[in-house]
């Protein structure tokens, strides 16, 4: 995962168009769907954006959804062609940019980090930003690369199934966004069987690597969570303030009323998750301070049952000359028992107190 900081944001000039992200080899595909409820029109090109917009029916429902981000000449042009604002153009290629959610004139502006575990990896996760733009009649989406999260959106209007064709673009828009959404629950999913592991993981392993898997997976579930909390005010600006333009119309409001409900049960799956992995570190340390109190219990156990045999050595090793134990015939044999059955008395003593 790239971890991105938003304090070291480059500051790039409105005029100024420069992708920032990591697909910078995905060659720029457009893909056009013209639709009402009797037709569906579908075009796809690879830079010929002229062509391409001609077929544009502003009378009609449009979208256009582009992959690849890394020719900022071809987004400029749509941008010249449906009025966007420069600095507009810029978020759409900048990557560094936080999730965020602009009203300007005539249009909405979303842009939000899509976020997938990665298949051969599910430890990490793979961040790919999404932006939109909904005019009037008009949905614009750009992806930094090709990815399988509107398929069966298009497959919706392409078969006319459902009421999409029925609807204006804004419940397209509501469509598209619960596929992320979606995105953001597979792979919150996929974390927590990851977390179960590590809670039982932590019980029985007292290796330093489950700890810093254990720090690992709450960085990922932190940048989840950073990622959804902008487009939880973004949903509720949508639901809840009358657009002046009208984009979103009263009747789809309620869709994404669902959408922000569905970021709050995201947001308290992630609280969870952060409580068990705090669990799981919690329980890590108080393992190892129990083995440590153990390792020092049997150490005391043992260097006490040495003291008063310390102490009996210490005193038939001096050299005195007038000590009448020495002189006898099996001192030696009676210390040593002696010393045994002091062993034996105070293993009895500490096994009966439950010290070991």
């Amino acid at each position: 995962m790239k971890k991105i900081k938003y304090n070291q944001v480059r500051k790039v000039q409105p005029t100024h168009v420069e992708y920032s992200g990591l697909h910078k080899n995905i060659e720029t595909d457009l893909q056009l769907f013209v639709y009402d409820e009797t037709q569906a029109d579908e075009f796809l090109y690879k830079k010929d954006i002229e062509s391409l917009t001609a077929h544009v029916d502003f009378k009609k429902n449009n979208w256009l959804n582009l992959h690849g981000l890394n020719e900022p000449d071809i987004i400029k042009q749509i941008g010249d062609y449906f009025s966007l604002e420069s600095f507009i153009v810029n978020d759409i290629i900048n990557t560094s940019r936080r999730n965020l959610l602009d009203e300007v004139d005539d249009l909405i502006f979303i842009s939000i980090k899509s976020i997938l575990p990665t298949k051969n990896n599910h430890d990490n996760i793979q961040v790919e930003q999404i932006s939109f733009v909904l005019k009037e009649n008009t949905l614009l989406s750009f992806q930094e690369r090709k990815g399988d999260f509107f398929t069966h959106i298009r497959e919706r209007i392409r078969t006319n199934v459902g009421i999409i064709r029925k609807k204006k673009t804004d419940y397209l828009l509501y469509l598209m966004l619960d596929a992320v959404m979606e995105n953001f629950f597979i792979t919150i999913d996929t974390k927590e069987d990851i977390i179960e592991e590590l809670l039982l993981e932590s019980k029985i392993n007292s290796s330093p690597i489950i700890l810093e898997q254990i720090e690992k997976h709450r960085e990922d579930l932190n940048f989840i969570k950073r990622s959804i909390i902008p487009l939880k005010d973004a949903l509720l600006t949508i639901k809840s303030v009358e657009n002046e333009n009208h984009l979103v119309s009263s009747q789809n409001r309620s869709y994404f009323s669902r959408l922000h409900q569905k970021c709050l049960e995201l947001l308290d799956q992630i609280e969870f998750d952060m409580n068990s992995l705090e669990s799981a570190s919690s329980f890590f340390f108080s393992a190892q301070n129990h083995r440590l109190n153990e390792i020092m219990k049997t150490l005391t156990i043992v260097a006490s049952i040495f003291i008063p045999l310390t102490f009996i050595v210490g005193i038939y090793g001096m050299n005195f000359e007038n000590m009448p134990e020495l002189k006898y015939k099996n001192a030696y044999f009676v210390t040593l028992g002696v010393m045994f059955i002091i062993c034996i008395l105070m293993v009895y003593y500490f096994k009966k107190k439950k010290w070991f």
